[in-house]
């Protein structure tokens, strides 16, 4: 199936870096927006969308950054995952930039306070934080952002284009009343942030 595919050539390979030079941190620094993949035991995969500030993700030095977790919806997938899993992968997005940057390491979780660092975003302090250790930096090719127009304004969707998200959810949980409007939840979400 794969021998389709040419061999990636010196440049591809060459670039995997084993911490975090001066690019990756000023990418860091630009990025309000991660995806974090973890896998459980069996290995099924886990990937759930971090976002904050840019720089909300803070380095702590070439080979050591945390990820800190804000309230969300509680499932606690990812983290429940890395107890048993510490593998991670971030994938870095900068709004405007078509290169990502992808971030692979092992994970520990830790109180706010173990870190000599002030995490507090939106006025408040994270839950926990994700400290990685890297192992593995890389830009990734722009060509998937380019094709999709991800950053084009013209390939904007209008909210309205799609299904309301609480009847989305009423439908999937099989409810028989009906959700508030979008409005009324985002509002209700904007103060949980």
């Amino acid at each position: 199936m794969l021998a389709g595919y040419r061999t990636p050539g010196g440049l591809v390979l060459d670039k995997v870096i084993d911490h975090l030079d001066p690019h990756c941190r000023e990418f860091i620094a630009h990025s309000p927006f991660a995806t974090l993949a973890t896998a459980d035991p069996e290995g099924w995969p886990e990937i759930s969308p971090r976002g904050g500030d840019r720089g909300f993700v803070h380095v702590l030095d070439e080979h050591r950054l945390a990820l800190p977790d804000r309230p969300g919806n509680n499932r606690v997938d990812s983290l429940r995952n890395l107890t048993v899993n510490p593998r991670a992968a971030l994938m870095f997005f900068v709004p405007g930039v078509d290169q990502t940057l992808r971030v692979y390491g092992t994970t520990a979780l830790l109180r706010p306070e173990e870190l000599d660092v002030d995490l507090t975003e939106f006025d408040r302090a994270p839950l926990s934080v994700l400290v990685m250790t890297v192992r593995r930096a890389f830009f990734q090719c722009p060509k998937s952002v380019m094709r999709s127009g991800l950053w084009d304004p013209e390939q904007r969707v209008a909210p309205t284009t799609l299904t309301p998200f609480g009847r989305v959810i009423k439908d999937h949980c099989a409810l028989e009343a009906d959700l508030p409007d979008d409005a009324t939840i985002w509002a209700d979400l904007a103060q949980e942030l």
